[in-house]
């Protein structure tokens, strides 16, 4: 304890001042320190999505009365959390969240690459409100409800736990783990880091969900089970297709989503990849949408048929609802 206080003393006590001052409370718990969520005097709920940015490569004796001030002076703010290490110093990132959209854009335009000390040039952009986490090398013979249990015990705001077959290790299962927000899947990770995660015995590692591994895990389950072995060889098999609705419908419910996420209009990609003597076609698609992350592909089986729509369009269809189940939304 006496080492860990001796660290970085002036910057403390700058920090317990400037607080006694301004009559602002900081709270800290689970390895972070927070102001607001929501502020003294804040009317209404919380801002929208989209408001929080990220800030990245702080110098670790840099505090809340130096960051505050600063990210305030660009728009008003409605939370700021700070990962702080063990021995108090900070993890050298930090969230900001703001009251509008626009005030954490100026956040990002006017901070990002601003040096808050000289030659400590920090980075800001927004915050990817990453929500899923996975799981990796879990017992082959691990339940879905029995891996629920454990984790209801040791984190809070679980939302979904999905088991699959890995594709790497073999007999294994990975867990996705989805929460209700960024900070409640933050500390989940946290807690499951150090806690050593055991269940039957086996070792368990947990990370943030790679968005291209989340793709391929729903292509690949996609494709065990649209296909079957017969003599030593894989051949595929398209399921048959339900009901879809017409390609303008989905589009115009995809563009009032991204709307709504403050996205812009996706663009999208289609190629044949495969024809079936049956007249069935193996479509590859990939869509980027101006303002996410990254761009999202996978695999779909289209029919021939007489009804005007041309594959590429339901290529199109199947690829737009993708997108709306990927956001959070189905029709």
């Amino acid at each position: 304890q006496t080492w860990t206080n001796g660290i970085n003393q002036a910057s403390k006590m700058a920090l317990l001042a400037w607080e006694k001052e301004t009559g602002i409370e900081l709270v800290q718990i689970n390895g972070q320190r927070r102001y607001g969520g929501p502020p003294p005097g804040w009317v209404g709920g919380p801002p929208p999505a989209g408001t929080e940015v990220y800030i990245a490569r702080l110098p670790q004796d840099v505090y809340e009365n130096t960051l505050i001030p600063l990210f305030e002076s660009v728009g008003k703010l409605y939370e700021f959390r700070l990962m702080m290490t063990f021995s108090g110093l900070n993890r050298g990132f930090a969230y900001a969240r703001y009251a509008s959209l626009q005030d954490a854009r100026n956040a990002i335009t006017a901070f990002h690459r601003f040096q808050v000390r000289e030659g400590c040039a920090i980075v800001v952009c927004r915050s990817t409100q990453k929500r899923e986490l996975i799981v990796d090398n879990v017992d082959i013979s691990v339940s879905q409800q029995e891996l629920e249990a454990m984790l209801q015990t040791v984190t809070e705001g679980i939302l979904s736990v999905t088991l699959h077959a890995s594709p790497c290790q073999r007999p294994a299962k990975l867990a996705v783990l989805k929460y209700r927000s960024h900070e409640a899947a933050a500390l989940a990770k946290k807690a499951l880091m150090e806690g050593n995660l055991r269940l039957r015995g086996a070792g368990m590692r947990v990370d943030w969900l790679d968005p291209q591994l989340k793709q391929k895990l729903q292509l690949w389950e996609e494709e065990s089970s649209s296909s079957w072995v017969h003599g030593g060889k894989s051949l595929a098999v398209p399921r048959p297709a339900a009901l879809r609705p017409s390609l303008q419908d989905v589009l115009e419910h995809l563009n009032i989503l991204c709307w709504r996420h403050h996205l812009r209009t996706p663009l999208f990609i289609t190629k044949c990849v495969q024809v079936n003597t049956d007249g069935w076609q193996r479509f590859w698609y990939q869509v980027v949408i101006p303002g996410y992350h990254v761009p999202i592909s996978g695999f779909t089986w289209v029919s021939q048929d007489r009804q005007g729509q041309s594959e590429h369009e339901k290529a199109k269809v199947a690829a737009a609802l993708h997108i709306l189940r990927v956001l959070g939304e189905s029709l």
